[in-house]
């Protein structure tokens, strides 16, 4: 489960970028984050690969005026549109931005180097032509809000009922600590998204984490082949809601712009 992708951070400081709201080189340095550096290769007139504020301004000039995110998974195309090939290359990497009023949409790959704890981390993302068409499956941000909630509260009792180590008070506290170093020194979304996107992808990324680490730590007592396919069978809907949720948040500043 990606807790905060990449391409949640280029689509909404991209936007803020768009809307006026940052200047470019605010917009790329929090597109960056932890990453050492990010290019975009593919750009129609570019030979190679450029820099993330070249890369946004020419796709501005090209007519872009908002960005999608897309999180696939197999079996769930989530925020795709086609064609097949973009959408193989966006499965492949769980992740993709997807424009809006140019037909373009980006796929990052990652590269890391240097040893454990001084990693060097590139990203490159390529841009293909994508298929002008609505995204797969993106709930609105009513819809996200209200599967969160009985996903979490379904979640909560079938986990509990496991005896699956992510629920209970200590999960809890450690979920809260898990949290707030991922969350240290960065905004939940870029200027110009409404409040309820914010509440959203906050509760979506949580829950994100809360399946983490119902995966990584263990099986509790769910020692069986039963128990543990019972618990999987449990996660299941629950990352797949989180993911909608959180696609419908990074995606809220262009359903507005669309309303008008």
């Amino acid at each position: 489960m990606l807790i905060e992708p990449r391409s949640g951070r280029l689509a909404a400081w991209g936007n803020a970028l768009l809307a006026g709201l940052v200047s470019p080189d605010e917009a790329a340095l929090s597109i960056v984050g932890g990453d050492s550096v990010h290019r975009v290769s593919g750009l129609p007139g570019e030979a190679g690969p450029v820099g993330l504020t070249l890369a946004l301004g020419r796709l501005r000039a090209m007519g872009v005026s908002g960005l999608r995110v897309a999180l696939p998974a197999p079996g769930h195309p989530l925020g795709l549109s086609g064609p097949p090939e973009f959408n193989a290359k966006a499965l492949e990497a769980e992740e993709a931005v997807v424009c809006t009023g140019a037909a373009f949409g980006l796929v990052p790959a990652v590269s890391e180097a240097g040893p454990e704890g001084d990693l060097h981390v590139s990203v490159l993302w390529e841009c293909l032509p994508v298929r002008a068409a609505p995204p797969a499956d993106v709930p609105s941000l009513g819809e996200a809000e209200r599967e969160l909630a009985e996903a979490l509260r379904e979640a909560t009792v079938t986990l509990t009922r496991l005896d699956v180590a992510a629920s209970g008070p200590v999960a809890e506290a450690a979920l809260d600590a898990y949290r707030a170093r991922a969350e240290a020194g960065r905004e939940v979304l870029a200027p110009g998204y409404p409040p309820r996107a914010v509440r959203v992808l906050e509760l979506a990324q949580r829950i994100g984490m809360l399946v983490g680490m119902a995966y990584e730590h263990g099986h509790g007592g769910a020692v069986s082949a039963s128990e543990m396919q019972a618990r999987a069978f449990a996660l299941r809907p629950v990352e797949r809601v989180a993911r909608r949720a959180q696609v419908a948040a990074y995606n809220a500043y262009v359903e507005e712009q669309q309303r008008g």
